[in-house]
């Protein structure tokens, strides 16, 4: 069994009842509960770094960690074939635990052995988001109260797609930030898109290189007063030009927010993309 190994783990979770991905003294968090999960069958403390710090109420269906285990953390969490079981064995053996303690709240969708420079945050190639809007009261499901916004005002989706789409590239998106110290704001947004579905459901799809903080639902509460008729067609692309955050910022509440999927390149190349990451960002905050 390899002294130390790099695993990466798939996973998701319904936000609602977490003040968001980071440990936060008091309050509960994703992160709390995972590496509770995993100090209960390791009895050992396992740090894991995660693609991007959701939010509190932000949701996820592919988030995705790195963690490292050491030979006797991997035994535990193996039954008798070593290594080569842990990608089928550490899914179990997490959920079984999450099962109590998160109420179900958080599910292992898989994981998988990765070479060491693999880094979850600094090796990705993207993020993409889905928020879902609801914008009829014919529509309104209380059920989907905990992943959907509910609006009074109907929303032209025609215009909140070409707003969206205005905005693709590489830019500074301080307009559509909460900066951070020392972090960069300048991202590549690399899809866009607004549509209604059978449902009668809007749903906004982002992916970008990543996010900065609020950035999501930042540019889908400019998306909203452009659909609403409260501001003129381009006034998205006039934020984002403007480069300034201020009283005229709309940001959405995060509970219709859902991580959707990480993207990383081949496991030979993630090394290398994780050291090319690092070199040009200081900080990679999800919303």
């Amino acid at each position: 069994m390899s002294e130390t190994l790099r695993l990466a783990l798939t996973l998701a979770y319904d936000g609602t009842d977490f003040h968001g991905w980071a440990r936060q003294p008091g309050h509960p968090s994703v992160q709390q509960c995972l590496e509770e999960a995993l100090f209960t069958i390791t009895r050992e403390t396992i740090r894991v770094v995660v693609a991007g710090r959701t939010d509190a109420g932000v949701h996820a269906r592919g988030q995705v960690v790195h963690l490292d285990l050491r030979a006797a953390a991997q035994a535990k969490l193996t039954v008798k074939d070593g290594a080569s079981r842990l990608e089928e064995t550490v899914p179990r053996r997490l959920n079984a635990v999450l099962r109590r303690t998160a109420a179900g709240a958080i599910r292992i969708r898989s994981a998988r052995i990765v070479p060491p420079g693999f880094d979850a945050r600094f090796s990705a190639l993207w993020r993409s988001y889905t928020y879902t809007v609801c914008d009829r009261s014919e529509d309104w499901d209380p059920l989907r109260r905990r992943d959907v916004l509910f609006l009074e005002t109907p929303l032209n989706v025609d215009a909140m797609k070409a707003e969206a789409l205005s905005l693709l590239g590489l830019h500074d998106f301080l307009s559509y930030c909460k900066p951070r110290p020392e972090a960069t704001t300048i991202r590549d947004l690399q899809a866009a898109d607004a549509r209604r579905g059978a449902d009668g459901l809007i749903r906004i799809h982002l992916r970008a290189d990543a996010f900065c903080h609020h950035m999501v639902r930042t540019i889908v509460g400019s998306l909203i007063e452009v659909g609403s008729g409260r501001r003129q067609p381009g006034w998205a692309r006039e934020r984002l030009e403007a480069r300034t955050r201020d009283a005229s910022t709309r940001m959405v509440a995060g509970h219709a927010l859902v991580l959707e999927e990480v993207g990383y390149p081949d496991d030979h190349e993630s090394a290398l993309r994780a050291a090319s990451t690092r070199a040009r960002r200081t900080d990679d905050e999800a919303d």
